[in-house]
């Protein structure tokens, strides 16, 4: 047992600095682009499926409560956590829209949407980030393996270089971290 929780630290510490090298530019991008909507008033949207889901909300509530520091409330909304919209939007429009639909309600000019998917290939998400774009929001996109087809129609794509899962959910909040901190700052 002692071995195998030394492998897998050892491999999650192995992908966050593959991660750290491939993906600095992105996360500069990313943290240039949440400052810029929230300094005009907008909002940070976020979505994703199970842990990616539960990584949104946790992004989101560190940036409506605080980080490190006090400061104001920023504006920041899960679409994973309303489940009478879920299931209404789910069972009228298919699940493929739930986080669509949301965007398009919610969504402005100016705003950034942040789809997260280990895959990169979460149709729901897929179709949140392309909602995003004909509003003319930010979209970037946190993913895993090849990228995807979230990656290729994200303004900004930070990509976790593993198919493992639970390493590439270990990175993503990682790099959710670092974007609630240098955001903060």
């Amino acid at each position: 047992m002692d071995k195998a929780i030394e492998k897998i630290f050892k491999e999650s510490i192995s992908v966050k600095e593959r991660t750290l090298e491939t993906s600095r530019a992105g996360i500069i991008e990313a943290v240039q682009a949440i400052r810029k909507a929230l300094r005009a008033n907008g909002k940070v949207l976020l979505c994703g499926n199970g842990g990616s889901a539960a990584d949104s909300q946790h992004i989101a509530a560190e940036l409506v409560g605080r980080f490190r520091k006090e400061r104001r409330a920023l504006a920041a909304i899960a679409l994973t956590t309303d489940t009478s919209i879920l299931t209404s939007v789910g069972n009228d429009y298919g699940y493929e829209q739930v986080f669509a639909r949301q965007v398009e309600a919610l969504g402005a000019p100016g705003d950034v949407a942040i789809g997260i998917s280990t895959s990169g290939n979460s149709k729901n998400v897929i179709a949140a980030l392309a909602a995003a774009k004909k509003l003319n929001m930010t979209t970037v996109s946190l993913t895993g393996g090849d990228g995807g087809a979230l990656a290729k129609i994200s303004d900004i794509n930070i990509n976790v270089p593993s198919k493992d899962t639970a390493r590439v959910q270990e990175t993503h909040i990682c790099v959710g971290h670092v974007l609630c901190e240098l955001v903060e700052a």
